[in-house]
């Protein structure tokens, strides 16, 4: 089975590459359409602003193919960026207007993250380095990893809560850092700078995959 990682030219995708293949997943890297459609996996990694990789899946004809085959039922991960491309918007650089237009497969709106907590408290934005991850609700995405395991994180917009929501994190606010519906999940760590965690990460990705 092809593990296919969509290449919208931004961020590091070989260290993503390397994570999965060293699980045997059977991975490639690409930004052609008929690899994306014949996939039996489909990873979104992210480095980037909203807008401009929308801007770049849309020009390459890969959103729409992206959507036919979660329709299908073909297991997806998305990555920071790639987490939140999933929902149906993201406000980043749209200066006070509508927001960008994402793949639309979850519900909500993407937003900065807020440089003060309720009580008024100042956190630094972008939020970077190692925080906890707090798992709400059983996935196979974290077998085998302790529920309140540490992850790597490089950001400074956070997806919206939801029904979808399988693990929170507190950095000014609670917000969602995976997500599961059905065959998509999302996580907005970067599993492939998270050592040991997530590495076993990868690995339950590649394994549900496979057994799908």
């Amino acid at each position: 089975m092809k593990t296919v990682i969509i290449d919208y030219h931004k961020g590091n995708i070989r260290s993503v590459e390397r994570g999965l293949a060293a699980h045997g997943a059977d991975v490639v890297v690409s930004d052609d359409v008929r690899r994306i459609a014949d996939a039996g996996a489909l990873v979104l990694p992210g480095v980037g602003a909203f807008a401009d990789a929308m801007g770049t899946l849309n020009e390459l004809g890969i959103s729409s193919v992206v959507k036919e085959r979660i329709a299908a039922g073909v297991p997806f991960l998305g990555i920071c960026l790639g987490l939140h491309l999933l929902f149906e918007g993201g406000s980043e650089h749209v200066a006070g207007g509508d927001p960008t237009p994402g793949l639309g497969i979850l519900p909500g709106v993407v937003n900065a993250l807020p440089k003060l907590d309720a009580g008024g408290q100042t956190y630094k934005i972008p939020h970077v380095g190692w925080n906890s991850v707090s798992q709400v609700s059983s996935s196979p995405l974290f077998a085998g990893i302790a529920p309140d395991e540490h992850f790597y994180f490089t950001h400074s917009y956070c997806a919206p809560a939801s029904a979808y929501t399988i693990a929170e994190t507190e950095h000014s606010v609670t917000f969602p850092s995976a997500v599961q519906c059905e065959n998509v999940f999302g996580v907005q760590f970067h599993p492939e700078k998270s050592s040991s965690a997530g590495a076993r990460l990868l690995k339950n990705f590649s394994e549900l995959a496979e057994s799908r």
